[in-house]
């Protein structure tokens, strides 16, 4: 007898409803795999016998074919055990195989026909929808996860036996509902405040405005001087995530296995910190069958590389084409998938080896060519994406011993949020400065006479790129909105240029 059951694949963030076709026929006893199954799927022939066995359930003696369609599609992972064990018991009539028909059945079994949570629910839920299909079976411990999509029944079942009582009308089960409000609060902590930095005023504004208009950060200076600490208060200052924002990255994150049980969405912008000894696929992603890399899991976030020079030349020079982009790529023998890749690059590094070249205090102990040639390993093309170049000096004690608190996160983010609504009205859309198309440019980084003058003049003698005058009409377009100035003026450009005459 042949039996049908819908689960689900996914090619990236992407998916698609996939038809689980059981055949139990008379013949040798044997059970067939195919569809382009992964080792995953392929041992879910034991766990599917010893589940159905210990569930009390009859396990047929006879030739078992399963068929995973399309069969031009990869699978993989547990989740196809769950459907995979409810075909056999409709195709040997243990379970009626009609009222498996409007159900998506996703979950992975243990031995004794318990249901473990699977990665990536929620990306499969939202396929399942966009294909027609309006209800949904998972585990227990992803029903929270999977109960985020709208419009979708989900039912949460803990054992086979729960799931064939369900199905044959003997034990109730409700769908599950969350509250988003309540869950998006329950997610919340607190935050690192920018109220704990002493001094470094230059800095603070310098963070202010990348966070306005979205643009990326290089911070240069000695050991110590707090570069780290600004860089992982910046999320604080960046507006609150929308209910879409925060279901993309909820989906990388969980297709990633990142999400925790009992916070199954992500309610805080994302701040990835990889040490400098990654490798270029664990930031970029990828893999035999790719997976989102740290540039993936930054998405509407903050991608921070601390000790910038120290990365090698290949990570570096990776990202290059999603910082134009904010999307990556990823070519494999047997897959290419595209990620977001729209994330906000904050680095620190030292001036030199040693790290006090320029100090006013401790003398550098390298030579000019140590110095230059540790500087060179970050290449220009990079340098030139990079919109704000930021000196962190020391802090001498008079600062560290002020009792003043510094202005809070709260207060700047403020000012960030205002500055962001303007941007939002003017492009009609969630887009920032920092992602102004060359003609947006040409339209909304209008300059007074006087400023155009100051850019001359700049341009000549630093020896700007196109794209470093660009970038910084676009910082400067920022700085106007933090004022709420329709004209970019003189006192906006020479702050923007400011951020650009870092030598390096």
């Amino acid at each position: 007898m042949l039996a049908i059951v819908k689960s689900t694949a996914l090619h990236g963030l992407d998916g698609q409803v996939v038809q689980v076709e059981v055949d139990v026929s008379n013949g040798l006893p044997c059970f067939d795999l195919v569809g382009l199954p992964d080792p995953a799927v392929r041992e879910a022939r034991d766990r599917v016998r010893a589940a159905i066995k210990n569930s009390g359930y009859e396990y047929p003696l006879g030739r078992i074919t399963v068929n995973l369609a399309p069969a031009d599609i990869r699978k993989e992972g547990p989740l196809y055990d769950l459907p995979i064990a409810a075909g056999i018991l409709a195709a040997t009539g243990q379970v009626d195989a009609d009222s498996l028909k409007r159900y998506v059945l996703i979950g992975e079994l243990s031995l004794n026909g318990a249901l473990r949570r699977v990665t990536g629910v929620l990306p499969n839920v939202l396929a399942a929808r966009e294909q027609g299909f309006s209800e949904v079976i998972v585990p227990l411990e992803n029903a929270r996860e999977a109960a985020l999509v709208q419009g979708v029944k989900v039912y949460p079942v803990d054992s086979l036996q729960q799931l064939t009582g369900f199905l044959s009308g003997e034990e109730k089960i409700a769908p599950y509902l969350v509250n988003l409000e309540d869950l998006i609060k329950s997610g919340q902590e607190d935050e690192l405040d920018m109220a704990d930095v002493r001094g470094q005023a230059a800095a603070r504004r310098a963070l202010e405005v990348a966070a306005a208009g979205g643009h990326n950060v290089l911070m240069v200076g000695s050991p110590g001087s707090g570069k780290t600490m600004l860089a992982r208060r910046l999320p604080g200052i960046l507006p609150d995530l929308s209910f879409e924002e925060a279901l993309e990255i909820t989906k990388i994150h969980s297709l990633a296995g990142l999400l925790a049980p009992e916070q199954p969405v992500v309610t805080r912008r994302p701040f990835r910190a990889p040490h400098h000894s990654t490798s270029s696929i664990a930031l970029v992603g990828g893999g035999r069958y790719p997976r989102p890399g740290e540039i993936s899991l930054a998405h509407y976030g903050v991608l921070f590389l601390d000790e910038l020079p120290e990365f090698s030349k290949d990570v570096l020079e990776a990202l290059r084409q999603p910082l134009e982009d904010k999307v990556i790529t990823i070519s494999r023998v047997n897959a290419a998938v595209t990620y977001p890749a729209h994330f906000m690059l904050v680095a620190a590094m030292n001036p030199c080896p040693c790290g006090f070249y320029g100090d006013p205090v401790k003398e550098c102990t390298c030579t000019p060519y140590q110095v230059q040639r540790y500087v060179n390993r970050i290449s220009g093309p990079l340098l030139d994406r990079i919109d704000i170049h930021l000196e962190v000096p020391r802090l001498d004690y008079k600062e560290l011993d002020d009792s003043l608190p510094g202005e809070s996160s709260a207060a700047i983010k403020k000012r960030v949020n205002k500055a962001r609504l303007i941007q939002k009205e003017r492009f009609g859309s969630a887009a920032c400065n920092a992602q102004m198309t060359p003609a947006q440019v040409r339209k909304y980084c209008q300059l007074t006479r006087e400023a155009k003058a100051l850019l001359q003049s700049a341009f000549r003698q630093l020896n700007f790129s196109t794209r470093g005058y660009d970038r910084i009409l676009k910082v400067a377009r920022t700085i106007a909105d933090l004022e709420g100035s329709e004209a970019i003026e003189t006192a906006h450009l020479a702050e923007a240029i400011q951020y650009r005459s870092l030598r390096l």
